[in-house]
């Protein structure tokens, strides 16, 4: 997986009134999550931007509220390409993360604001990576179309493991034939959406249909 640099600037005014003054000079708010708990009441240092929001059971997650500029995460929003994302904050702290969600303005399409999660070496993440289909199916040359159904599927694998993009081989897919999640398999990693989802499949032209018709 490629690597994106990002660099954030840590948000003190947190409001309302204070995010849309930054919304309009073209900066886009952002939180950062941890995955690691930490223990409560903490008693660490907490960087400019940082805050302790309580989980359960006497535990804590640091979340860091930052801003980042619309043309900085530009190419890594509007691209069909999956990065981990190097975010250098205050300090000098670079912390490996990933897009969790991204909110777009309903009318506007304008980023109104960004999730990133932290991410690490033993722990899991879950992304959703592009479907890319190879060969040449049986099923088009007998006079079918291939239809990609699903163009990205939910993977779960360690950030290191994570693939930029999931080959799948249409060669033997035959006409009225489908693939689905579960006959589809990968090397370290778990695909997590339902296994009955169609990923892609052949069906019959309509002018193939009426040339069957008029055949018969």
């Amino acid at each position: 997986m490629n690597t994106y640099q990002l660099t954030g600037t840590p948000r003190e005014g947190t409001g309302k009134k204070a995010t849309k003054a930054i919304r309009r000079e073209g900066v886009i708010p952002a939180v950062l999550y941890g995955q690691a708990p930490v223990d409560l009441p903490f008693e660490g240092t907490l960087n400019k931007g940082e805050k302790v929001v309580e989980t359960a059971n006497n535990k804590g997650v640091i979340v860091t509220e930052f801003s980042v500029t619309t043309e900085n995460v530009r190419n890594l929003i509007y691209t069909p390409h999956i990065y981990l994302v190097d975010l250098s904050l205050e300090g000098g702290r670079t912390v490996k993360t990933i897009v969790k969600d991204i909110q777009f303005h309903p009318v506007t399409d304008a980023i109104l604001h960004i999730d990133f999660l932290e991410v690490f070496e033993k722990k899991p993440i879950v992304m959703e990576v592009p479907v890319i289909l190879e060969g040449h199916a049986e099923g088009v040359k007998a006079g079918g179309k291939l239809n990609l159904e699903m163009r990205r599927l939910r993977v779960k694998a360690l950030f290191d493991k994570m693939p930029e993009k999931l080959p799948v081989n249409v060669d033997r897919l035959g006409l009225g034939k489908a693939i689905q999640v579960g006959d589809l398999q990968f090397e370290n990693l778990e695909l997590i959406n339902a296994k009955n989802a169609v990923v892609c499949s052949v069906k019959l032209t309509r002018a193939a249909r009426g040339e069957a018709a008029a055949g018969a």
